[in-house]
């Protein structure tokens, strides 16, 4: 069955009366380009309390330290996008940093084979969540809770809870390695961030990752195997956080089980911010980029500040709970008028 065509017939009424109503598409505009505006106007606060901001050194240092939650969260969006959370991605990137060193310094293999087995451990770890949430219907929330705890552990039993060190000289030359004087981890993110762009709205899974999320008995009656797309997103999730693991491990100079606690709420904080919905079947790329990137701001704030760290807490507890309100929001008013303008086209707003 031709899958698209039947989720362009679910979804015409929609983005049909989104183009006939003048207001809606403005707010549209405006929560599109409401975080842009957000961290335009925070980074000239800060510019002015703190004239080291627009310096080119903590510029490139707010995007560098952003690469890793970046990555990470592109791999969430996929998970939350099918209306699924995934809470084992900073455990995760522990166990895939001890093992991406210990391997070479404990058994000799190959950095390529060690690199490659890291990521392999991610995708096993996010297939067995991906299993869990389809075949024995665990909820998501506790089968990605256990399995943080269990992989958490894992790195430390292999790692006897100390940093495995040193470093095989490829991770210190990916990390200073810079193209057109950018340092490649940041290039490397954004080319990341495209293809997972190109996946989610140029391919045929893209959209049944959508519908999935969106409405997933409509998608099964539209010839979806929805249970293989939630599988596929968790791999994808497992993949994007050992790959943290490993620019983490460069950035340390040290493979560390204690790497990535609490990441996965600072993940999970980034994605809701860059406007991925928590009920699944809305969001971009782009958007999770730009979340990632205001948090970073605060983050940098907080240092350029001097702001007790604690604080950063508090800061993304509050953002967070704005952002989750905001997409409660929309849904229960501003789609629920979408859908009468699109059933009723002779529907005015109040004036």
């Amino acid at each position: 069955m031709n899958v698209k065509p039947e989720l362009d017939k679910s979804i015409r009424p929609l983005r049909a009366a989104r183009k006939n109503n003048g207001g809606t598409a403005a707010i549209e505009v405006v929560q599109d380009l409401g975080l842009l505006i957000v961290i335009a106007i925070g980074a000239i606060v800060l510019s002015v309390f703190s004239p080291v901001f627009l310096s080119r050194l903590n510029i490139e240092n707010l995007l560098f330290s952003s690469t890793i939650i970046a990555v990470i969260a592109i791999g969430e969006s996929f998970v939350i996008l099918v209306a699924g959370i995934d809470l084992s991605v900073g455990a995760v990137l522990a166990l895939s940093s001890v093992l991406s060193v210990g391997l070479v310094n404990d058994f000799g293999a190959p950095v390529p084979v060690a690199v490659i087995a890291s990521l392999g451990v991610g995708a096993l770890i996010g297939l067995i969540n991906g299993l869990n949430v389809t075949l024995t219907k665990i909820p998501a929330l506790i089968a990605t809770l256990a399995m943080l705890t269990v992989t958490r552990g894992l790195a430390f039993i292999y790692s006897g809870g100390q940093n495995i060190a040193p470093v095989p000289d490829f991770y210190v030359t990916v990390q200073a390695t810079r193209l057109f004087g950018v340092p490649i981890i940041i290039l490397l993110t954004l080319g990341l961030g495209v293809l997972a762009h190109f996946v989610l709205t140029k391919t045929r899974f893209g959209r049944s990752v959508y519908a999935t999320g969106g409405n997933p008995v409509a998608a099964r009656l539209a010839g979806i195997r929805t249970n293989r797309v939630i599988v596929i997103a968790y791999t994808i999730s497992g993949v994007m956080a050992a790959l943290g693991g490993l620019m983490i491990t460069a950035r340390l100079e040290a493979g560390a089980a204690t790497a990535g606690q609490g990441t996965e709420l600072t993940v999970i904080s980034a994605v809701v911010i860059g406007g991925v919905s928590l009920f699944g079947g809305e969001g971009k790329i782009a958007g999770v980029l730009l979340g990632v990137l205001l948090l970073g701001l605060v983050q940098n704030a907080i240092n350029l500040l001097n702001v007790p760290p604690n604080y950063d807490y508090v800061v993304s507890g509050l953002v967070i709970a704005v952002a989750a309100a905001l997409d409660v929001y929309r849904r229960n008013y501003l789609e629920v008028g979408l859908r009468r303008r699109a059933n009723n086209p002779k529907f005015e707003p109040r004036k």
